[in-house]
């Protein structure tokens, strides 16, 4: 989003709406033990190093990268970039963690887990009327699709039964999972790295 739209949409009073999205969160497995085992110097080039692989990955997806948080990558996919934001979304879990060496012979050099869910939430402009503001998405679906991603183990992508079914992903072949998050139940699918359901 540039700067001229976040100024152009506070002066017309434009805040958002809420709508049907995909939402990606991925995030580092034993973060806190790499930065207790590896030098400060060497665990900062790490991380900058899965920044910057996430971030190319995520434009190349047509994603909103919503955040980095620490050691995870928020990124939102919205329908103006098509009706298909589910399966690009899965798809970009797919090559993020293929990005990271995960179903690669010599393994991964950054374990990820990855969750996907489509649902709806408020997208649009948060913060102060007089001042450009942060573009981001709130919701009930939002927090689903981060406990999700805290459910998946290293190398997995749970998707969620709406974002799969929205994503057209076989019914059949495909390990399904029963989770609750924060109290919540949600059915979920696992996805292969690799899957012939997502991009080569």
């Amino acid at each position: 989003m540039c700067m001229r739209c976040f100024v152009a949409l506070a002066g017309v009073d434009v805040s958002g709406t809420e709508i049907e999205i995909s939402m990606l969160f991925a995030d580092v497995r034993g973060s806190s033990k790499l930065a207790r085992q590896l030098p400060v110097r060497d665990f900062t080039q790490l991380m900058n190093r899965f920044y910057t692989t996430a971030t190319d990955v995520l434009i190349d997806g047509d994603a909103i990268i919503e955040k980095f948080v620490g050691d995870e990558v928020v990124g939102l996919f919205l329908p103006c970039m098509g009706q298909d934001h589910a399966r690009r979304a899965v798809e970009t879990a797919d090559r993020l963690l293929r990005a990271t060496g995960h179903g690669s012979t010599e393994g991964p050099w950054l374990t990820l887990g990855a969750g996907v869910h489509t649902g709806n939430a408020f997208v649009g402009l948060v913060g102060p009327r007089d001042s450009p503001s942060e573009f981001t998405a709130l919701g009930e679906s939002m927090n689903t699709a981060a406990h999700l991603a805290s459910q998946a183990a290293g190398g997995e992508i749970l998707v969620t039964v709406q974002a799969a079914a929205a994503a057209a992903l076989p019914e059949e072949g495909l390990e399904r999972r029963h989770l609750s998050l924060k109290g919540h139940p949600v059915d979920a699918v696992v996805l292969p790295i690799g899957s012939p359901t997502a991009a080569p």
